[in-house]
């Protein structure tokens, strides 16, 4: 390791599940995470990359680790072309601080992950972490264009452009996120952007069964309005709307999905201006909480209602709590469960079974180290482990980057 890369010894500040790192490196440039790559794979050891920290404890419990790399101090936009509608950062920016940058031309990066303060671009692409909003603009993977990153042996890769249709080697960059680290560090990456809308409007509607919700949601949908985000949420359950546009399209909007609201037996409230920030604020902190363990599903449309049904029952039964929060047309649900932790991984593995290969699944991303031991929190992907191992052997041979942490060991 060198000192110019910020080489130290790990203190128990640095500590990832509970681990303290034998070395800490903070590189302040491309350069520097290369030269640190390079001399941990010389060395044999292990790297674990680190942004805002927000994410580190996602994924199986760490034995250990050798290096932990962090990101902190590559933290500039590089280039804002605003008038292509496109911007490159450095993966150790956060992403307020990022679209506090891009709003002096009235855009941003349409992203709205929890913890945005602390959340780097560069973790929130290695697990391809996107809030309501995804439901209009989509998942880190579908904004990103281009990357450059550094690979597990220290050589730099670029892959994609600066402009939108210029995709050449676009799918690289859209293979490294969501692959947690494993593949490459990331230094910094080129995404299309959005104006910020003129206005907003939110409108929570609650209804009396999961069946109803999800029915009130496909019939808005088919009417035409276009809500930037359709959250189905619980404690009590609801429907969470907000529309983003000119402020006479977004009042209307958000009127008209009121007045819905009753044809469903609901009962729709349209938001304050001043108020809905904050609401969106506690919408999110409900579910991401720092107390309690943090689980992802992905079930289909059709399944929604019946899974939402069988959550309430399995929960009450097993004497455990839920709070949930998700993206109503996605089918992506995030829950903040709490409880025994023996009956918790019952619940998760119970819940696996309900969602055969293919047709879902259920991943704990935060969980006590004692819950990590009873269950895996992945879960089984199948098939198409084979081509994760392939694809994790072809980038990283030497199992230098995030060892352990993927699905199935990898």
């Amino acid at each position: 390791m060198h000192d110019a890369e910020g080489r130290r010894t790990g203190a128990a500040a640095d500590a990832v599940d509970g681990v303290v790192p034998r070395w800490v490196a903070e590189p302040a440039s491309q350069e520097g995470v290369a030269r640190t790559l390079a001399q941990a794979g010389a060395d044999g050891h292990a790297v674990l990359v680190q942004g805002g920290g927000t994410k580190l404890g996602w994924g199986p419990r760490l034995e250990s680790v050798d290096v932990l790399l962090k990101t902190g101090r590559l933290n500039e936009v590089v280039a804002h072309r605003h008038g292509d509608l496109t911007a490159t950062t450095q993966s150790g920016i956060t992403l307020a601080e990022t679209n506090e940058r891009l709003s002096a031309h009235r855009q941003w990066l349409a992203l709205d992950p929890p913890d945005r303060a602390r959340a780097t671009v560069g973790g929130i692409l290695a697990t391809n972490d996107a809030g309501p909003r995804r439901h209009r603009h989509g998942a880190p993977r579908d904004l990103i264009i281009g990357m450059t990153l550094v690979r597990a042996d220290g050589v730099t890769a670029q892959s994609g452009g600066i402009v939108v249709k210029n995709v050449a080697g676009y799918d690289v960059a859209r293979l490294l996120t969501g692959s947690f680290g494993s593949l490459g560090v990331i230094v910094d990456a080129t995404f299309k952007l959005a104006p910020l809308a003129e206005a907003s409007s939110t409108v929570v509607v609650e209804l009396p069964d999961a069946k109803v919700a999800v029915g009130y949601a496909v019939d808005l949908l088919s009417r035409g309005l276009t809500p930037a985000a359709l959250e189905i949420a619980t404690d009590p359950l609801r429907v969470v709307l907000k529309f983003e546009s000119l402020e006479s399209v977004t009042e209307a909007q958000a009127e008209e999905a009121v007045t819905l609201a009753e044809t469903h037996g609901g009962l729709g409230q349209l938001l304050e201006v001043d108020a809905q920030n904050e609401f969106w604020t506690a919408h999110e902190r409900r579910v991401f909480a720092e107390d309690g363990t943090l689980l992802k599903a992905v079930v289909l449309p059709a399944n929604l209602p019946s899974s939402l049904s069988w959550l309430d029952e399995a929960t009450a039964s097993r004497g455990l709590s839920y709070v949930l929060a998700g993206q109503a047309a996605l089918s992506v649900l995030h829950l903040r469960l709490t409880g025994p932790v023996e009956k918790q991984a019952a619940l998760v593995s119970e819940w696996r079974e309900r969602l055969t290969l293919g047709r879902g699944s259920v991943v704990v991303r935060r969980a006590t180290a004692e819950l990590k031991a009873l269950t895996d929190v992945w879960g089984s992907v199948g098939d198409t482990f084979e081509v994760m191992r392939e694809v994790k052997r072809r980038f990283d041979p030497r199992a230098t980057l995030n060892p352990g942490r993927g699905p199935g060991g990898l």
